[in-house]
Parts: structure tokens; sequence; C-alpha cells
């Protein structure tokens, strides 16, 4: 009698390598996860260096090591800690409780939790916050009740819909959409009001600032992004593993059952399983039509769309930059990070403008133009000032757009009984069906979430995911 094929998944899964493709976060999480439970992994990454997106190059005119752009912790991201955990380099992150809100000519608004329990916790903040009238809070306060009253459920019946649907509804005035909800959607999700799917956008706030006084806390690295995945290859190859860098996935190698393999620009790389942890679009390029129509995951990845990011290094002669950083409401540049001083002695200052389409055109004087312009409005000493030195990096594909019916076509990390799937195929990456929108934590979660189907497939029991920060108990007795 044949052996059911589960059991020879099984067999194979423990017995050979599970190769991950895609060296990024969700790669590194799902590695680092397999590598745990015993099972061992070659990751391969095209790049010189793991990190994808979220990390760290060396400037060829100066030297000087920047981050591809400002990437942001935030205390609800718990999978996401987790791995910092795991990699050893949760002391390199630094936390900031209070968010500061530029406004001029005015000293900077400070947001920060108060003596109240969750979910009034930023009421006192938010309260003597200037920035805003007496109208803007008022039309807030009602929404983010709103907010509170819908819970999860009432978030699941908006999904499909655009948030600014949810905003019209709430009737907010023009000035607290461009001043307060604009900066923080378009900083979560990379995508404005106008685009975003209303689910997304509300879990930003349910979760992210309502449910919790410990969520909202934003932390920062004190090391460039790069320093923080540097422990993952050594973590894997003293569990057994291989990590190859510098080596390009030109196809997958599927037999008509199963994937056997990965075809890279240095030969075959042979494996029991594959996890894929790659754009989509990336996946579509190296996944055949035979794949794809055995696999109704594989079936829509040419629909997403991308939404760029434009981080702005700034040098300066002396400080004009007290706070570590401040959000710019009503600009287009919406952060503007202190990165201190650097080791030439300058000043540096790390701009970010998110949902960045109309700056891809730009050449760097016009977006050191643009952004001066903002930093000038947003800090008075500044005005008047030239940076020594400007160096910006456009990401065009930084995020999936997180536009309405955005859940529709996202995969699953496992095959599923919905659309099948090729059984020992496993997806991650922020753009996979996480229930979170373009995020460092939902890149963690789906390489926890395809670890933990292969580690299904083995018969071992995972942990997956690890759980949310529990709502406060205010929080939860009114319905979050």
């Amino acid at each position: 009698m044949d052996r059911p094929a589960c059991a020879h998944a099984r067999w194979d899964f423990v017995t050979s390598p599970v190769i991950v493709v895609g060296g990024g976060l969700a790669g590194i999480a799902a590695a680092l996860r397999l590598a745990d439970a015993g099972i061992p992994v070659t990751l391969l990454e095209s790049r010189k260096k793991l990190g994808g997106r979220a990390t760290s190059f060396t400037d060829p005119r100066s030297g000087e090591v920047l981050d591809n752009c400002q990437h942001v912790v935030m205390g609800s991201c718990t999978n996401l800690l987790d791995l910092y955990d795991r990699l050893g380099v949760l002391g390199c992150i630094r936390w900031h409780p209070t968010i500061w809100w530029a406004n001029p000519p005015h000293d900077p608004d400070a947001m920060s939790p108060g003596l109240f329990p969750a979910p009034a916790h930023f009421t006192g903040g938010f309260i003597r916050m200037k920035l805003l009238s007496i109208a803007d809070k008022r039309g807030i306060a009602r929404a983010m009740w709103r907010l509170i009253r819908l819970g999860q459920d009432g978030r699941a019946r908006w999904r499909g819909r655009a948030f600014e649907a949810f905003l019209h509804e709430t009737q907010q005035t023009a000035d607290a959409r461009r001043l307060f909800w604009e900066p923080i959607i378009i900083s979560a999700c990379n995508i404005g009001s106008q685009h975003c799917d209303a689910f997304h956008a509300m879990l930003v706030f349910q979760q992210g600032f309502l449910q919790d006084r410990w969520s909202p806390v934003m932390g920062l690295a004190t090391v460039p992004l790069a320093s923080l995945y540097d422990p993952a290859a050594a973590i894997l190859e003293g569990s057994g593993g291989v990590v190859r860098t510098g080596v390009s996935a030109l196809a997958f190698s599927y037999d008509g059952q199963r994937v056997v393999g990965v075809v890279t620009d240095e030969g075959m790389v042979e494996g029991s399983a594959v996890i894929a942890a790659i754009p989509p679009d990336r996946l579509s390029k190296v996944c055949s039509a035979t794949m794809k129509a055995a696999d109704g995951r594989l079936a829509r990845l040419d629909e997403f769309r991308f939404s760029p990011i434009v981080g702005v290094h700034l040098f300066f002669s002396h400080p004009i930059m007290t706070l570590d950083h401040l959000v710019l409401p009503g600009r287009d540049t919406q952060w503007i990070f202190n990165k201190g001083t650097d080791s030439q002695g300058r000043t540096h200052l790390h701009a970010v403008i998110s949902g960045a389409d109309t700056w891809m055109e730009l050449d760097e004087r016009e977006i050191q133009r643009r952004v001066m312009a903002d930093i000038n409005w947003a800090i008075p000493p500044s005005r008047g000032l030239e940076p020594i030195a400007v160096r910006s990096v456009k990401e065009k594909r930084a995020t999936f757009a997180c536009t309405p019916g955005i859940d529709a076509i996202r995969p699953s990390a496992t095959p599923d009984g919905l659309r099948g799937g090729i059984d020992n195929l496993f997806l991650c990456g922020d753009w996979c069906d996480t229930g979170w929108p373009a995020t460092m934590e939902g890149a963690v979660r789906s390489g926890y979430l395809a670890a933990q189907g292969v580690q299904g497939r083995t018969g071992q029991r995972s942990a997956g995911i690890v759980r949310d920060v529990p709502a406060a108990w205010l929080s939860r007795l009114l319905g979050l």
C-alpha cells in the first residue's frame, strides 16, 4: 500500500532543508522560527545583506551608514518585538511615550498618555493641543467614541470601504482631517484616507491607540537598521542552517505536485519545501503558469499595486532640532527624526514622505527644496540655513497599496481549502493575509504563520503568531 501523502510530506520536511527565498523581515522571522524547531533551513537573499527594505546602506558619497528609511516599532507590534528578542537586539530600541506635533509659531504639542485608563489615556494631552480647534477636537472625540463602540466586529463591516467615508460619516472638519487623521493614516498605512481601506485604518486607531496604554508607545532603533539583523545569519548557521546572500532566485522548480527546489543564478537549490518571502510582483515572475493554475493563492499576484516612500537624510553644520522627532501636520513631509551627530560631527536629520507618488519624478535638488520648506515651517531656527549635504532615498515599491478590497487578493501563508494550493509552498510578506496593513509587524506575523504551516506538516505543534497586547479593562468593557 502506498504511504499517505501527508506522511511522505512529514518525512521530507524533517530530513531536507526548507528553502526560504527572501531575507527581509518575513523571511528572517520564518527562518528563525524553523531553526528554533530544529528544522534545517537554507535562506537565499539576492542582496548582499539581510533586512530587505527595512535596512541600511553605506552611502558612497560620505561613507556613512544610512537607513533606507526611518522605521518605527510600536508597543502593539508584539511579533516584531518577539523577533527582536530572538535576535537579542531589544536593547537597541529606545522608547518614546510622547509624540511631538509641530505647531509654529507655538511650541510643539505633546501627545502622551496621562493618568486616565485606556481608552481615555490621551485625553489630557489631546485637550491641551493648540494645533486643533474646539470644533476639531469635538469631531475627533466623536469619531474615537464610534471606533471604541464598533469593536472588532464593527470594524470588519467596514472592510472594502475607504476610511474617508468614516470621516465623512462622523462629520470631521477639514482641519481635523488634514492635521490629525491624515498624518496618522498616511504614516501607518502609506496611503491617504481617501484611498485606504477603512478596516486597516480603523485597526491603527483601535489596536494602536485606544485599547491600552503601551500599544501607542513608539520605539526607534539607536543603531543602523542593518545592525538589528546582523545576528540572524549567525543564529541560523549555528543551528545547522545555511545563509546565502547575493543569490537571486530565477524560478521555482515544480514537478506538477510539489516544489522540489529553486533555480538560482548560481544553480539549483533542492529542498523539501519553499517559503516565498518576496514581494508579489517578484513572486509572479518566478512562478510558472502551471504553478499559478495549481495554486489559487498565486492567481492574483499581478493585481497588487504599490505605494512609495521617500526618505531624505539632511546634514547640518550645527544642531537645529532639540526633540528626537516631530510630526509635521498638514505638510508633505510627515515626520522629521533627529539622528544626532554623525562621525563627521554633522547634525543628521531624517525626513520621511509616505504615500510619495508625486515625488518619484523629482530630482534631489527639488526634493531638498521641498523638504527644507517643511523643516523651515516646523523649526523656525532652521530658517535661512541650508544643509551641507543631502541624500534622498526613493522606495518606489515600499509597500503594497492598502486600498479598499485589498484583502480579497491577499493570500494565506499556507495552502487553504478555499483556493487550494501546492502542499509544500508557503508564502509570507507584509502583503499576505495577516489582518494588518503594510507594516514590519505584518511582515513578521506572516513569517511566523508560514513557519507554523511548515511545522504543521511535520506534525509539530507551533505557537504561531505572538498574542496581541490585551485590551485594558475599561476598553474591554466599552467594546474594544
